[in-house]
């Protein structure tokens, strides 16, 4: 098989030679990782409904779920949810084969229960969060896309495509570790600090600043100045990560809409900010690497929740990115590489319309000296394409 692989100079200079560079990264208490995440574990579970039930994955895509936010009134040492969250599990699903029903709802509010305990604990499922079901039957021409079991690579179900890009650099790397050590290291000793964390980086020059937004819980914060020393901690901590990440001038700002003299500060009853007027989507947030990067090309689909087995708004942007991350760690000489993967609806999906890798070598290194390499790497991740689809049922991959 001869795949259309194309490897090419980036003909832009290498982010970290930019002069500004933006990069953000929405936690999984925000409303719209909240979305993300219950519709990709959602989708994780009817995967393995239908595995179980029928020895296949059937069509499905749940990658339509919004959040309504609720209203609270917080207090020190604890308020109150005046209205619920809303949250509405939207898509297409599977829910018959071969004259058997199967229990799609049932699965996804049971996978949408347990996500948001683990997530999101303060919430109480039920009174604090509502959580409903609307899956409709799928499309018949997009199913007949899924073809028979005996077929060993689908066929894609769009034309689309994903990109991806590696190495990160050092503003990215702080971003992405800021959030995830927020929410497991720091908040396994601070039961104050929710999960609804979003952290903005800006390097401008050597300077890199970074912008923190922390839910905190009002159950664990006495007064006010038990919540300035919770913001105090959250800083110095983000301060102490990103300056383990770089050399350069490093300054941290946390909840800077603060005004402490009119008591408007950033307090929560279940540590997000949907109990309070902030709405989610699917597909609003972070890209299919956990980051919202606009000096970088990104994929305007959502990856959360759809089908892993044939949706290239998935499986590509998955790819792609796993792509780069492997080229960049195995082949020496690479500063920047971006990766896009063109699908071509009905072709399998090992075979993409393009494969275009873009590269910005170090300094003294040619092209052509490791573009062989290149392209080998990215023939053979092509060919294991399906391994994508288990490790996402799996959770091995992180879709945002």
């Amino acid at each position: 098989m001869s795949r259309n692989i194309q490897v090419s100079r980036l003909d832009r200079r290498a982010v970290e030679d930019q002069r500004v560079e933006i990069v953000e990264r929405k936690g999984v208490g925000h409303p719209d990782s909240i979305c993300d995440g219950l519709a990709e574990s959602v989708s994780r579970a009817l995967s393995q409904l239908y595995l179980d039930r029928v020895g296949k994955v059937l069509h499905y895509n749940t990658d339509e779920t919004q959040l309504v936010a609720g209203r609270a009134a917080p207090a020190f040492g604890g308020g109150e949810v005046i209205e619920p969250i809303y949250v509405l599990i939207v898509g297409r699903a599977t829910k018959e084969y071969d004259g058997r029903q199967l229990p799609v709802d049932a699965t996804a509010l049971a996978a949408a229960r347990e996500y948001l305990a683990e997530t999101v604990p303060a919430l109480e499922y039920g009174t604090e969060i509502v959580v409903d079901v609307r899956l409709g039957e799928g499309s018949g021409d997009l199913q007949d896309v899924f073809g028979e079991d005996t077929q060993e690579v689908p066929m894609a179900n769009d034309t689309s495509f994903g990109v991806g890009h590696a190495p990160l650099t050092e503003t990215e790397r702080i971003v992405h570790e800021a959030e995830r050590e927020l929410v497991t290291t720091y908040g396994a000793d601070h039961p104050e600090l929710g999960p609804d964390i979003k952290v903005m980086g800006k390097r401008e020059g050597d300077r890199i600043d970074i912008t923190v937004a922390a839910a905190m819980i009002d159950a664990h914060v006495a007064g006010l100045e038990e919540y300035d020393d919770a913001v105090g901690g959250v800083r110095e901590f983000v301060t102490a990560l990103a300056e383990d990440h770089t050399d350069r001038e490093v300054a941290v700002d946390v909840n800077t809409a603060d005004e402490y003299e009119k008591g408007s500060i950033y307090l929560t009853v279940t540590g997000t900010s949907a109990e309070q007027g902030d709405d989610g989507s699917v597909g609003r947030g972070n890209r299919a690497n956990g980051l919202i990067t606009p000096n970088r090309p990104m994929s305007m689909e959502a990856t959360s929740g759809k089908n892993p087995v044939n949706h290239i708004g998935k499986i590509y942007n998955l790819l792609s990115t796993h792509i780069a991350e492997t080229v960049t760690a195995e082949v020496d000489g690479i500063r920047d590489l971006q990766v896009r993967l063109l699908s071509q609806i009905g072709r399998p999906i090992d075979e993409p319309h393009v494969a275009d890798a873009q590269i910005v070598t170090e300094a003294g290194v040619d092209l052509s000296t490791i573009e062989a390499e290149v392209v080998d790497i990215v023939d053979a991740e092509l060919a294991d394409v399906t391994g994508v689809t288990r490790r996402v049922i799996d959770g091995d991959v992180s879709t945002f």
